[in-house]
């Protein structure tokens, strides 16, 4: 009992740590689960047992026989399928191709290269070389998401490297098992029949149960089958039961089906996809944190002193900085990534929990059956998981600054409301070349937006999930637009320090409207135009109007007409170079008009007759 408890609190404890420390969490979880196993059995224990045993003498221990391997499998199940959840389609519309050679072109690179170099650097057999190459083909997004969150991108990098870590995890597992099954069956010439057939069971059963399944759950969930209370269990439920379902129809193709189940549920319409991804977002957080406490644990330490040698820093060495570039540059090449963000992918690649777990598993595995070199598996998948996620967690963000990925100024802007005037606004901004996200808790909004082309999330604004959000680490300007006041206020009070830094901005309330002497400094727009002056203009006259500005008097008399007439709203002052200026109800003042600036408003066209006859005034 003492140990079950200890592992839930020293994990949970190492979560706080990363969060403090804005770390991936992987690494303090290694290392509690190093020190209460190997280290303390070798140097804290006087009986020379380790303080938490995952299993003793094959039979004993808190996960006896067989038990160990069930635990991990349907632990990284659960893990894969909330991975899945997050996958959204629209993120790749530009880098897709990009991802799809990366989990192709770079899987096979890694999966030759590290075999290659492991062979020749500790002469293992081939087998084992193409299956440790194999386990280090993932990169995780447990650990890549702490290290992007605190690095503002272009959101295409973030991106790419989110997508890779999310859908390379099942490749590289199926990879890993192919060759486990080829070392299993070990029957020469016969083998690759017997790959071939594995490899489309796998496929064939992975996608068809995954896509299955999350079809039927959505069903059951949309029509309320089963009672609110009971829904993030239920799906849980569901989750293990396709999980078990289709390896039993082909082992191992279990991964591969939930991850499709979780892409097609978090692509799909359902308005409880919130609920499920909130519980399955709490329940991943438990798991990794037991699952590499325990994988950690369960290393001894006589095959940490195999890997104890120069050979284990140039393997490493070889993977970081040859083989990940070499198969990041094929891979996007002719892409429109540029020179500096492919170094910067290249440099980013931290292999997490499927790695090690499935190391865990075969390696446990072929050393009960004395298959030879098989010692060195799980402590070299260790040492790479370690060694990546400590070198990326700390250099990630300074070279990022180095190769100029790093952004300066951050010109996304998130709106707050996805009404029709904030869609009407954030299409314009979107096709003037500005990174635009909208968040709404109302699901039609969203839709709606996203009809539109737009970056739409349905999100709770009282939520924290949104400050973990890396798609939105390019985001500089925050525009509150609801209906609400009091939401408007709260997400400038809470967001404007993250999303805000170049400014924040809201809606004027009625109050505010009345009261000249009350004008706020976050004021969006026009100091006489609320949420329903604003609503009433987009039903009217549903466009974004442009108008050339000669000087600052032209600018000031067009002001001047748009506060007479209650059909038009100024919102941005455009200069010649193209760059959007938002117009401040507070601040009304403009330093300085050039050639070729315009005025953005909405509403009807300007009258020409009427701007003559206010400029000769």
């Amino acid at each position: 009992m003492l140990e079950l408890a200890g592992i839930i609190i020293l994990g949970i404890l190492a979560q706080w740590v990363a969060w403090k420390f804005k770390i991936p969490a992987i690494l303090p979880l290694i290392l509690i689960g190093l020190l209460v196993g190997p280290i303390a059995a070798e140097f804290l224990s006087e009986d020379g047992t380790k303080w938490i045993e995952p299993i003793w003498n094959q039979q004993e221990g808190l996960f006896p026989g067989e038990s160990l391997f069930y635990f991990v499998s349907l632990a990284i199940g659960v893990i894969l399928f909330e991975g899945g959840l997050t996958l959204k389609f629209s993120e790749i519309k530009n880098v897709g191709p990009v991802i799809s050679k990366l989990i192709t072109i770079g899987s096979l690179v890694t999966f030759f290269g590290a075999a290659f170099a492991a062979h020749f650097i500790f002469d293992l057999s081939w087998k084992i070389c193409f299956l440790f190459s194999a386990l280090i083909i993932v990169t995780g997004p447990t650990v890549i998401t702490p290290i992007l969150r605190n690095i503002p991108l272009k959101k295409d990098v973030s991106a790419v490297l989110k997508w890779e870590g999310i859908l390379i995890d099942p490749i590289g597992a199926l990879v890993a098992v192919l060759v486990y099954e080829f070392i299993s069956v070990d029957a020469g010439g016969e083998f690759t029949k017997t790959a071939l057939i594995e490899f489309g069971k796998i496929v064939l059963f992975g996608s068809t149960f995954g896509f299955a399944f999350a079809h039927a759950l959505n069903l059951i969930i949309n029509k309320k089958w089963v009672p609110h209370y009971l829904m993030n269990v239920f799906s849980l439920a569901a989750v293990l039961c396709v999980f078990v379902l289709s390896d039993a129809f082909a082992h191992e193709s279990g991964l591969l089906a939930v991850v499709v189940m979780g892409m097609v549920i978090g692509n799909s319409n359902s308005p409880h996809l919130k609920d499920i991804l909130y519980f399955k977002e709490s329940l991943s957080v438990l798991l990794i944190s037991i699952l590499f406490i325990l994988l950690a644990a369960n290393i001894n330490f006589d095959e940490l002193l195999l890997i104890y040698n120069w050979k284990t820093a140039i393997l490493f060495a070889i993977i970081v900085f040859v083989i990940r570039p070499v198969g990041v540059f094929l891979s996007t090449q002719g892409s429109t990534l540029k020179l500096n963000e492919k170094l910067f992918v290249s440099w980013v690649g931290p292999r997490g929990i499927v790695a090690a777990g499935i190391a865990s598993l075969f390696g446990l595995k072929l050393a009960s059956k004395g298959v030879e070199g098989a010692e060195y598996i799980t402590p070299l998948v260790f040492v790479i998981v370690l060694g990546t996620v400590l070198l990326n967690a700390t250099t990630a963000r300074l070279f990022a600054k180095m190769v100029g990925v790093f952004l300066k100024q951050s010109n996304g802007i998130l709106i707050v409301g996805a009404s029709k005037v904030s869609r009407l606004l954030g299409h314009y901004l979107e096709t003037n070349g500005r990174h635009v996200v909208l968040i709404d808790s109302n699901q039609g909004n969203i839709a709606k937006a996203k009809e539109l082309g737009l970056e739409a999330l349905t999100t709770n604004i009282y939520s924290d999930n949104l400050m973990d959000n890396i798609e939105l680490n390019d985001v500089g300007y925050l525009m509150a637009m609801t209906g609400n006041a009091d939401i408007n206020r709260y997400a400038i009070n809470k967001f404007s320090k993250q999303f805000g830094e170049n400014g924040s901005f809201r809606l004027v309330t009625a109050s505010e409207m009345n009261n000249p002497n009350n004008n706020p400094k976050q004021g969006l727009f026009s100091h006489t135009d609320d949420y329903v002056t604003l609503t009433e203009v987009t039903r009217k006259y549903p466009s974004i109007q442009e108008i050339d500005v000669d000087d600052k008097e032209h600018y000031a008399s067009l002001i001047e007409i748009t506060n007479k007439d209650k059909n038009m709203i100024p919102l941005f002052l455009k200069d010649d170079e193209g760059e959007l200026h938002i117009i401040s109800s507070y601040n009304t003042e403009i330093e300085e008009i050039g050639d070729d600036y315009k005025l953005v408003y909405l509403g009807k066209p300007f009258d020409v007759e009427v701007v003559a006859e206010e400029e000769d005034k």
